[in-house]
């Protein structure tokens, strides 16, 4: 039985640990499942350590809807991370979210390919936040994106 098969069934000493980075302005939070904080080498060859943190998530639908969304929910229990919400939202500074997942027994690299997406909204209480994060709705975007309009274009009236 190889490794993954035994993960996946359940049966053997290895879990999967995921972990998130989120990019807000300037700060950056490393946050992973459990109760146990971590050190792991990224996918660019970086040692970094996981804070352990209260998080559930909810991975994008493989779908063809045209949105990927992660949802996660974290602790907000000393507050940083709402704080850290609304002086983004106040100073309109760009939000990403890195979601990773590492095996237990090889924390040397990912075990699947990173997704890097722009948080899109959250909402918070005292005790927990709740954030949704994706790529761009590409199906639902207008093409081509500049668009030759009366208001922009008014010689547009005149031609037949």
């Amino acid at each position: 039985m190889t490794v993954l098969n035994r993960l996946y069934a359940s049966s053997g000493p290895e879990v999967i640990i995921n972990t998130l980075q989120i990019d807000v302005g300037n700060e950056v939070f490393l946050l992973c499942e459990g109760y146990e904080d971590i050190t792991a080498t990224t996918e660019a060859g970086e040692s970094v350590t996981f804070t352990a943190c209260a998080m559930d998530i909810a991975l994008p639908a493989r779908n063809t809807d045209g949105t990927q969304d992660l949802k996660f929910a974290l602790s907000n229990i000393d507050g940083l991370v709402s704080t850290t919400i609304r002086n983004a939202l106040n100073s309109i500074s760009r939000a990403t979210v890195t979601y990773r997942q590492y095996i237990s027994t090889d924390l040397s690299a990912p075990s699947s390919i990173p997704y890097t997406m722009a948080i899109k909204s959250g909402q918070w209480t005292s005790l927990q936040v709740q954030i949704t994060a994706g790529y761009m709705n590409w199906l639902d975007s207008a093409w081509p994106r500049y668009r030759y309009t009366l208001p922009n274009h008014p010689g547009l009236r005149y031609l037949q």
